[in-house]
């Protein structure tokens, strides 16, 4: 299976350099702008003009200007020609050669907005840079006066470089509260971001609500203490805190979550990990393991040697799992993890050695890509894709499974020429649990490693060794936000930006507009709107 590029062929045009009354300031920078004289002032009287197709794009513009103006707009099919108005158009099919499925045109004059796209999606993105292009005020949570809620005139045509434009954000390591997992929607939203890869299991906490499983909640979602600062070499030195940790979302949790993030045009990509890092799962029900032994949910950081068994059984419950997964998550793809798997456990185990004879298999490597494969015939019955860390090209790779390449490119470009779908993920570039300064002293605790604002603004996700047939697997790009060293939501957004602002330009804006500078002076205005939002955000010069 192969997905486009949204709009590669697209040319970039260059930003016009006319005077404006404010700056204009956009995150990620518009395929094309172009500033015309005069502004649109937003007022009480203001009008969304929206027909049907249009009409919950108008709703949400509507309840997103509220809250700041005071201003409870109607949302109507119509108005009178002498009204201001904010007009949301959706056009017929030749408008898709222009915009594809997510791109906009805005028009701005002094009597009126015009947001005109192919499909909701594109209108929607229109009505995020609408947002951008008022003062920064917009974004507050309660009435600001004293502001004129003014608009500059211009005119901009936009469309994304990428179809897969992502962020991970893992919640088994730290549970997560629902209300800021749907917070974090709504700032991947505000960024033109489309994809929310959601990591729900793991060695240290299983958080989705299974309900022919019931101990994976139960015992799986809990455990008892958490390890304190970096593990030691040896183990012996590590402290432990000694509180218990845990949370789950149930199913109506994620159906709340999953019908949020639909009206922001977010896809939701469920990770349930497997076959390692399962402890877990393992300790909720001791005979998926390959031992037997009873396991505590693992209280430290690393990987663990525990991992599911390759019985039957084992491979019918993950399956039983992976189908109240897909009740749950419209997403085509779904995501098994696939990485840092120790084989150690099924070198020793009789019966994996018996299922590697049964099998016809020479190494664990090709164990796992059998394991994989079971899971990607099962996903594939439903109707959907599978996608795994790069790991899963070991032993060989199930035709239609796309790879997630996070250990450096090289998977990636392996599984391009080979023909799957990729999603880059390096941790040279995206990986946001890393620390934003070499004086770490200054920094939360992080896992280690250095990755500053401007490396991940630098990052291109096409290897220059591929092909122009080859890099049309490269669906994108998405940081990864692991929480070992993340224990909340405050520390959460404070590695997320401004540095996923940044990955947000990388994988929606021309690569050949970019301009480090000229996007570190348009973030000076936007890290506004994040204050306004209470977001906690790196400042820029801390």
């Amino acid at each position: 299976m192969m997905l486009s590029l949204a709009c590669t062929t697209s040319i970039a045009l260059s930003v016009a350099c006319l005077a404006a009354p404010r700056p204009i300031a956009i995150v990620p920078k518009p395929v094309h702008v172009k500033p015309t004289k005069g502004q649109f002032t937003l007022t009480a009287d203001t009008v969304i003009v929206a027909t049907a197709d249009a009409e919950d794009v108008g709703r949400f513009l509507a309840q997103s200007l509220a809250p700041a103006t005071g201003f409870t707009l109607d949302v109507k099919p119509d108005a009178p020609a002498t009204a201001r108005t904010i007009a949301l158009t959706i056009r017929s099919a030749k408008a898709f050669e222009v915009f594809g499925n997510e791109g906009y045109a805005l028009d701005v004059t002094p009597t009126g907005v015009k947001i005109t796209a192919h499909e909701p999606a594109g209108l929607f993105y229109g009505v995020q840079t609408l947002r951008q292009l008022l003062p920064p005020e917009i974004f507050g949570e309660s009435k600001v006066t004293g502001v004129e809620w003014s608009i500059p005139c211009v005119e901009i045509e936009d469309h994304p470089r990428f179809s897969w434009r992502g962020a991970m954000l893992d919640c088994a390591r730290h549970f997560m509260p629902k209300e800021f997992v749907k917070r974090t929607i709504d700032l991947l939203a505000l960024h033109k971001m489309n994809v929310f890869h959601w990591h729900l299991t793991d060695d240290q906490g299983w958080r989705i609500e299974i309900k022919k499983y019931p101990k994976l909640t139960e015992t799986g979602a809990w455990r008892k203490e958490t390890l304190r600062g970096h593990a030691t070499e040896d183990g012996k030195g590590d402290t432990f805190d000694g509180m218990r940790h845990g949370g789950f979302y149930t199913q109506d949790d994620i159906r709340e979550i999953v019908a949020y993030a639909r009206d922001r045009f977010v896809t939701i990509v469920p990770e349930i990990e497997m076959p390692g890092h399962a402890q877990a799962a393992v300790a909720s029900y001791p005979e998926l393991g390959n031992t037997g032994a009873k396991l505590d949910v693992w209280t430290s950081w690393g990987v663990s040697e525990n991992i599911y068994s390759t019985d039957e059984k084992t491979i019918l419950f993950l399956q039983d799992v992976l189908g109240e997964v897909i009740g749950l998550f419209p997403s085509m793809f779904i995501h098994v993890g696939g990485d840092e798997a120790v084989k150690t456990q099924w070198k020793k185990s009789a019966a994996a050695q018996a299922r590697m004879k049964e099998l016809g298999l020479k190494s664990e490597d090709e164990l796992q890509s059998w394991f994989i494969r079971r899971m990607n015939t099962f996903l594939e019955s439903r109707g959907r894709f599978l996608i795994g860390w790069d790991e899963i090209l070991e032993g060989g790779l199930a035709p239609g499974a796309a790879v997630m390449s996070w250990r450096g490119e090289q998977g990636g470009i392996t599984a391009a020429r080979a023909g799957h779908d990729v999603v880059m993920a390096p941790t040279s570039h995206t990986y946001f649990d890393y620390y934003q300064s070499k004086d770490t002293s200054r920094e939360p605790l992080a896992i280690g490693g250095f990755l500053p604002l401007d490396v991940v603004y630098g990052y291109e996700p096409i290897p220059a060794t591929l092909t122009a047939d080859e890099a049309t697997h490269v669906l994108g790009a998405q940081c990864q936000l692991w929480t070992e060293y993340v224990p909340d939501p405050k520390q959460a957004e404070y590695m997320l930006f401004p540095r996923a602002c940044a990955l947000a330009e990388v994988v929606w804006s021309p690569r050949e507009s970019k301009s480090f500078a000229d996007f570190t002076e348009r973030l000076a205005t936007h890290l506004r709107r994040l204050d306004a939002l209470h977001v906690n955000h790196r400042p820029l010069k801390p």
